[in-house]
């Protein structure tokens, strides 16, 4: 059934403007989709970063970013909690997962998948796996190749929020895949410890039938 939140235009933001942060703003640029872009400095001190990507790239604060519907987390692992402190409830925004968690050991998680690890910090939102598996020189890239679309796998707890990314997903010309919740399909795009996920650095097309 059709979800009437899924027909309402959603905002969207990315947090954190390093190489991950700038190749999803590319892919925002070739739809002619705005996003605003925040990082720990200020707007000002990007702002010509960001206009040499498009003019979608907008540069805001933190806080402004945080009022978006949709909003990527492409922060360091160690500071997605710096970013999760920006609001006390998080009252079912979609936080797509965009970390790593490579280097970080086991039983700094308590044991967790690293993105149930990092959905804890974001109280009452709706966090999704996704966009992780590929190095930022590839993710830049126009996903429309050889006649095919770039997959890019997602993994999420909420089903809804999930399809809404997929949709999104497919917006900025990919071809989402969906691999189930956190705690199963999470663990193949999962970095932790000195091992990564069976299908990190996937680089994979799905061809129209």
């Amino acid at each position: 059934m059709n979800n009437p939140e899924n027909n309402v235009a959603k905002s969207y933001a990315i947090i954190g403007f390093g190489k991950i942060g700038q190749a999803l703003a590319k892919a925002f640029v070739r739809k002619g989709i705005k996003v605003s872009v925040a990082t720990t400095r200020t707007p000002e001190r990007f702002a010509a970063e960001a206009a040499a990507i498009g003019k979608e790239i907008i540069p805001v604060t933190l806080g402004d970013a945080v009022k978006a519907d949709v909003i990527f987390l492409a922060v360091r692992f160690e500071s997605h909690p710096d970013v999760a402190r920006a609001l006390h409830d998080w009252d079912g925004k979609m936080i797509i997962d965009v970390t790593n968690a490579y280097g970080v050991p086991p039983h700094k998680l308590g044991g967790l998948p690293s993105a149930k690890f990092v959905a804890q910090a974001f109280t009452n939102g709706k966090l999704i796996k996704g966009f992780n598996h590929l190095g930022a020189g590839i993710l830049e890239k126009d996903p429309a190749v050889h006649g095919g679309n770039r997959v890019v796998f997602l993994a999420g707890d909420d089903e809804d929020a999930t399809s809404e990314v997929a949709t999104l997903a497919e917006r900025l010309g990919f071809a989402p895949v969906k691999l189930g919740k956190l705690t199963d399909g999470g663990l193949l795009v999962q970095a932790q410890g000195n091992t990564w996920g069976q299908l990190i650095f996937q680089d994979l097309i799905k061809f129209k039938s």
